[in-house]
C-alpha cells in the first residue's frame, strides 16, 4: 500500500475529501516522527509500537573487497507489532 492508497482509504472511511485525508495522514506521520526524534515511543493499541533503539558500533565486511570496516553506532527506528495485529495476520 502506498501513501496515496492510504489517503484514499482514509478519505473513504472517514467521508473526507482526499485533500483533508492527506492532511490527516501527514499529521499522523509527523507526530510519530516528532515523538521518536525526542526519544519517545508511540503506542497504537491493537496495531503496535513505534520506538527508537540504539545500535552499537560493530565490525562489518565490504562484500566487494572483503575488507573489514567499522560500522558506527546509530539510532534506528523500530516497530513492534501488537499481538492483535499478529493474530489478525495468521
Amino acid at each position: 500500500m502506498s501513501k496515496k492508497d492510504l489517503v484514499d482509504a482514509v478519505a473513504e472511511a472517514a467521508e473526507l475529501s482526499k485533500e483533508k485525508a492527506n492532511v490527516v495522514v501527514d499529521a499522523v506521520i509527523a507526530h510519530i516522527q516528532k515523538s521518536m526524534q525526542s526519544g519517545g515511543e508511540v503506542r497504537i493499541p491493537g496495531f503496535g509500537t513505534f520506538k527508537v533503539t540504539k545500535r552499537k558500533e560493530r565490525t562489518g565486511r565490504n562484500p566487494a573487497t572483503k575488507q573489514e570496516i567499522t560500522i558506527p553506532a546509530s539510532i534506528v527506528p523500530k516497530f513492534q507489532a501488537a499481538k492483535a495485529l499478529k493474530d489478525a495476520l495468521n
